[in-house]
């Protein structure tokens, strides 16, 4: 648990308006339970691209784990500790709900918290030579394609070494926060939140001897599309970041910056994954139509 050195003091307060519509009445409710406990020294609550208080000891951010993913890349290199309050459906990250705020926060004060690390992924598209994105990311890099929706050819290398060739719809790259994301729908593997790998996780392979790869995150991975269709593009965190052809380079790398996620006493990882994934194996007793 955190030390009496380590209680955050001053908040900035986080979210998406045009994202959740129930955000501001949220906060309006909120907020002064919020002032019991902590100094906000600045509400973000519109899509502004960088969140820049450094006076700041903790953001709290508002909505469901797409507002952190969002806060997370617009916080940048300058990373916060983060607590996620949940007003969307499933909440993997964002998993305190606005009626265990006050607990949470209680909790913070007197030090029963910790904050736990995870690994953040660069990803960078060249064009030949040329650098033309570099973003930082929290959940996965993926090649897509859209229409003519054709299996695509990619070959992957690891710290440019060539591994292997895919034909797929497509491939993700996955950190392990992003590993209970588009990864686990696509077949991969749930990766614990503070192990320090990727997970690369093939979209409906050709061969089925093609599965999902863990390998460590000190290794550069790069992937090239040697086969693309005419919507292939490189995606980041649901955001596009380019168009690719057999021209361009996809390059994935453990970032500089690391995620600060706030887990508070009596809500650990496995609790989280038996609660949002229905590991319990009960039957629910309030839904008669699985009887």
């Amino acid at each position: 648990m955190a030390s009496s050195n380590d209680i955050p003091k001053r908040v900035v307060l986080v979210g998406f308006a045009d994202r959740r519509s129930g955000l501001m009445s949220a906060v309006e409710r909120l907020r002064p339970v919020i002032r019991q406990y902590f100094e906000i020294v600045e509400e973000d609550l519109n899509d502004h691209a960088r969140i820049l208080n450094h006076d700041a000891d903790m953001a709290i951010v508002m909505g469901g784990d797409g507002s952190i993913l969002r806060a997370a890349r617009a916080m940048g290199q300058e990373q916060i500790p983060v607590l996620g309050v949940n007003l969307g459906k499933l909440g993997f990250l964002a998993d305190i709900q606005p009626d265990q705020l006050e607990s949470a926060l209680q909790k913070i004060t007197e030090g029963k918290y910790r904050t736990i690390d995870h690994l953040m992924m660069r990803c960078q598209v060249f064009q030949d030579d040329q650098l033309i994105c570099d973003e930082t990311g929290l959940n996965e890099a993926a090649i897509l394609g859209g229409p003519p929706f054709s299996i695509q050819q990619m070959d992957l290398y690891v710290d440019a070494e060539f591994s292997t060739s895919y034909r797929c719809d497509g491939l993700i790259v996955s950190t392990p926060i992003g590993s209970t994301a588009h990864n686990l729908s696509a077949g991969g593997p749930i990766l614990r939140k503070n192990l320090q790998a990727f997970v690369i996780s093939p979209i409906s392979p050709h061969t089925l001897t093609m599965r999902p790869m863990v390998d460590t995150a000190d290794r550069v991975y790069e992937i090239v599309v040697t086969e693309p269709n005419e919507s292939t593009c490189a995606v980041l965190d649901g955001q596009v970041l380019a168009s690719l052809d057999s021209r361009h380079r996809v390059r994935i790398q453990r970032a500089d910056s690391v995620f600060r996620l706030i887990e508070i006493e009596g809500k650990g990882y496995y609790r989280t994954l038996r609660e949002k994934l229905g590991w319990g194996g009960a039957i629910d007793q309030k839904n008669p139509a699985q009887h």
